[in-house]
């Protein structure tokens, strides 16, 4: 069993109450997703932000109502060490993202003097 089958199989089995069933919950109770919907998941490379695109593709997969999903990483200056190991990730859980790079990391250091704190 290659290590993505692994993962969504534990989403569903080994953390069905403590994840899943939440999740689902969720969706559910706030009609989060509908008939035909088209989701985009922006991926930061933190666990959170993986696992979110995990449980929507087992929600794709084995729920009843049909939407599409699309995956993407907004790149705004990572080091190659940090974009490297988002990849890693990103085919470990054979997940197809598109990366797109933002001079947000080059825009906020030249402008912090002016700023006084940026969210």
């Amino acid at each position: 069993m290659e290590k993505y089958q692994e993962v969504e199989r534990s989403i569903i089995k080994k953390f069905r109450p403590s994840i899943w069933h939440n999740f689902v919950k969720a969706v559910s109770n706030y009609d989060l997703i509908g008939e035909n919907d088209k989701i985009a998941v922006c991926i930061s490379g933190g666990k959170d932000s993986f696992l979110l695109a995990k449980c929507l593709e087992e929600l794709q997969k084995h729920g009843k109502i049909k939407f599409d999903l699309e995956y993407v990483i907004m790149n705004p200056g990572y080091t190659d060490e940090v974009l490297d190991k988002i990849k890693d990730n990103l085919k470990i859980l054979n997940i197809n993202a598109h990366i797109f790079e933002s001079p947000i990391f080059k825009i906020i250091s030249k402008e912090k003097k002016s700023l006084l704190f940026m969210c």
